[in-house]
């Protein structure tokens, strides 16, 4: 098939491309940079990006389907611009397929649209939206999603799939700032507690998104829904952070503040962050300081049964990969 990847070249975006090349797939990417080894790879790269509506409306031209996982991540940010990315950009990419006759999108997006605060322990895609958040990622990532769903039809079938913590070599965000962190000696843990929580690991996470657009082309009467994907072994988020920084030769994390603290220290430095116009992303936040606190970790039932989905890879084969590109890039 021809596909278009948007954010082309970020981690989940440039896994998908090479699995899509390497199953003999046309890849197109909708990015911002330049990337040679996509290139390399016989990849063609339209330049621009999800805000630039005829940009996004040309990158998808003669598609089969749109993979649409580029976004504003993060706990902090200017709030137009994760509007402008997450919400007006994913009504580019809607409208860009629909003008150019894509029949099938599969949308990226985030089980932190469901999560307000406390723990959330095996739900499956029942549970509503959250109805407040603390930041703006969620938020504009719940409005994108629900645009997106909305937006399925005859015409266009849309899914929407909801990964958690996506991990694995090449991850050039999450793992290098708990290295940072934890080097220094500023990574703390936050709360008493070891709350379970759902990763995914990057190869299960391409794959995921593989079978939903397989299932689409096939004709499976999945448009409008959303699923949860995961490594379907949910563990301690501090039990996984220092497995991954041991990967380096790091930790383990002793530390830690109180879940309470950490809270108000993040609603404090936002709160001053946003009074001087700091850029810089405050040393704690109010979604940090709730998502490290609480149990994440959700029923993958529906995944299994609609999309054929199984994982691939276990926890413990991605940390001995993990550990393993680690040491071979020094």
């Amino acid at each position: 098939m021809k596909a278009l990847v948007t954010g082309g070249g970020g981690f989940l975006g440039s896994n998908l491309v090479r699995a899509l090349r390497a199953r003999g797939d046309e890849v197109r990417v909708l990015a911002r940079g330049d990337y040679p080894e996509l290139r390399v790879l016989g990849v063609e790269t339209v330049r621009g990006d999800i805000t630039d509506t005829a940009a996004t409306a040309q990158a998808c031209v003669g598609m089969d389907v749109v993979f649409h996982t580029a976004a504003k991540a993060g706990g902090w940010g200017d709030p137009k611009e994760y509007e402008a990315i997450n919400v007006t950009g994913t009504q580019h990419v809607v409208d860009g397929c629909k003008q150019a006759g894509v029949p099938v999108l599969v949308h990226t997006s985030s089980p932190s649209v469901v999560h307000s605060d406390g723990d959330i322990e095996g739900a499956d895609e029942s549970i509503p939206y959250a109805t407040h958040f603390t930041a703006h990622y969620p938020r504009t990532k719940a409005l994108s999603e629900q645009l997106a769903r909305a937006a399925s039809d005859a015409r266009l079938q849309v899914v929407a799939l909801r990964p958690h913590f996506i991990w694995g070599p090449g991850d050039r965000h999450l793992l290098p700032r708990l290295l940072a962190r934890a080097k220094t000696g500023r990574l703390r843990r936050i709360g008493s507690r070891d709350p379970k929580s759902d990763t995914i690991y990057i190869d299960n996470c391409v794959h995921a998104h593989l079978l939903a657009a397989d299932r689409l082309r096939a004709g499976a009467p999945l448009g409008g829904k959303t699923y949860f994907v995961s490594d379907d072994q949910p563990i301690g988020v501090w039990t996984m952070a220092d497995r991954m920084i041991a990967c380096a030769g790091v930790g383990p994390v002793t530390k830690s503040i109180p879940a309470g603290v950490a809270y108000a220290a993040g609603a404090t430095l936002e709160a001053l962050h946003w009074l001087l116009r700091l850029d810089a992303e405050p040393l704690i936040t109010r979604f940090a300081a709730s998502e490290l606190s609480h149990a994440q970790w959700f029923n993958i039932s529906a995944a299994k049964k609609d999309l054929g989905y199984a994982p691939l890879v276990t926890v413990e084969e991605g940390l001995r990969r993990l550990a393993q590109s680690l040491h071979a890039s020094g």
